[in-house]
């Protein structure tokens, strides 16, 4: 092993005297063991110039497999503190969920998990689990996807979201015909939501926009560019704030949100303690 660190340094700085500063070793001490590694091997690791030294094609062949072997040995030392083996954990999250519900609530994950090092990527509810390398995903529907086990967190119904600026002009739902509606790729979302409320629609609409995140139809909606169809509980930190207003109850349930796993992916105790977190939390107010 002393023989290969000696090597892998000599070759990283191509220079014994270098390598030997970094081992806290002599120079003749990484010499000798370079020299006792090509012994063992029967082959020329380096040519020694005048002012430094030169991989062969021998040292250059055993040198990316020497560097990937230290790196996966560094990587479980690493994981391994104070008696606890770390566990890393790739969770995906449609955008809408990860900063309206999950975010807030890592930080209890992280206090009663310490020695998992959570992983977090968001999307537009478009996910790949297997090309992502994904643990979990968090998705919404109706939590019926091939391949996948489907765990329910949450329902979100949706409701009118604006500013206070067009809210005080919402007296009945058919007020909303007025305004330019915000709404997901989901066509009929608005329309269901009409029929929720009592009210068929039956007037024409002054303009729609299509959005592909909750994200940014509310973003748009912040900016008084219309009225956004979106679960409140998603942006309760707007509605409490009163940026945001939900001129009507009514609420329309057209999925929810889901823990979904490939049932080819065995569960780790990571993935365990991280299942019975997230359904704990969901169930609390």
């Amino acid at each position: 092993m002393n023989a290969l660190r000696a090597f892998e340094a000599s070759a990283r700085h191509l220079s014994f005297t270098r390598a030997a500063i970094e081992l806290c070793v002599t120079q003749a001490a990484v010499s000798h063991q370079v020299k006792s590694l090509e012994t063992q091997l029967k082959v020329t690791l380096f040519k020694r110039l005048p002012r430094g030294l030169m991989l062969t094609q021998e040292g250059e062949t055993l040198l990316p497999s020497l560097r990937d072997a230290f790196d996966r040995i560094a990587g479980t030392l690493e994981g391994l503190e104070g008696g606890h083996r770390r566990e890393v954990l790739t969770v995906g999250a449609v955008g809408t969920f990860a900063v309206g519900w999950l975010l807030p609530r890592l930080a209890g994950f992280r206090a009663e998990n310490p020695f998992i090092d959570l992983r977090l990527s968001t999307n537009n509810n478009r996910v790949d689990i297997a090309a992502e390398g994904l643990d979990y995903a968090i998705r919404f529907g109706e939590g019926a996807w091939h391949g996948v086990d489907a765990i329910p967190l949450l329902e979100a119904p949706l409701s009118p979201l604006c500013i206070p600026d067009i809210a005080v002009q919402m007296e009945t739902p058919a007020d909303l015909f007025k305004h330019t509606l915000l709404r997901s790729y989901r066509a009929d979302e608005w329309t269901r939501w009409f029929e929720a409320a009592g009210l068929r629609q039956t007037m024409p609409v002054a303009g729609s926009i299509v959005f592909d995140s909750s994200l940014a139809m509310m973003d748009a909606a912040l900016q008084g560019a219309g009225i956004a169809l979106a679960p409140p509980s998603m942006f309760s930190r707007l509605l409490q704030s009163e940026t945001i207003r939900r001129p009507f109850d009514a609420g329309v349930t057209i999925g929810s949100y889901w823990l979904t796993r490939l049932q080819s992916r065995t569960e780790t105790p990571a993935m365990m303690r991280f299942r019975d977190w997230i359904l704990g939390a969901s169930e609390q107010p």
